[in-house]
């Protein structure tokens, strides 16, 4: 049983941005969060989907973006492990950075805490990202950086999300 404090602090919640750009999108989503599911991994909230646009290379195709809100008793770099693991079983292979993919799962925030190395968290591009703050934003609108201590609001007030469709 969750108890309803802890549901109602976003500082003590974890967040995995989800998105794909080849092949059947929704699916390819869709199934990474039956893949977590199937980890342990209890997801609480998802927000809607979003559209947006490849970066850093708009010319390749869209993504299809969202945002959940997850439980789990994992340690941050376990977490990090088993989200590898699934977006190789939806189809990742090794690409340059930032190619196209059947799936990326981000870690955007794991209970505020703040970790450098082989896992950055916060999520180190996150306050900049349009495709992360809004779906962010719509299911967690008290979320606070761990960071910068800038509430979601904020963040999502200085970045254009007029190029996001849900």
């Amino acid at each position: 049983m969750i108890k309803q404090d802890i549901l109602g602090n976003p500082v003590n919640m974890i967040y995995l941005g989800l998105g794909s750009n080849l092949g059947n999108k929704k699916k390819n989503i869709e199934n990474a969060k039956f893949e977590l599911i199937k980890n342990q991994i209890r997801i609480l909230e998802s927000s809607n989907y979003y559209v947006s646009l490849s970066w850093p290379n708009p010319s390749y195709p869209k993504f299809l973006n969202i945002i959940l809100k997850i439980e789990t008793d994992l340690k941050p770099k376990n977490l990090l492990k088993i989200c590898k693991n699934i977006e190789k079983k939806i189809g990742r292979k090794k690409r340059l950075k930032n190619s196209p993919r059947e799936c990326d799962i981000d870690i955007i925030d794991f209970k505020s805490k703040k970790m450098k190395g082989s896992l950055n968290l916060p999520h180190p591009s996150m306050h900049l990202r349009n495709f992360v703050l809004l779906p962010l934003h719509e299911i967690s609108k008290k979320w606070v950086h761990p960071k910068f201590k800038q509430n979601i609001t904020y963040l999502l007030n200085k970045t254009n999300i007029k190029s996001l469709r849900t």
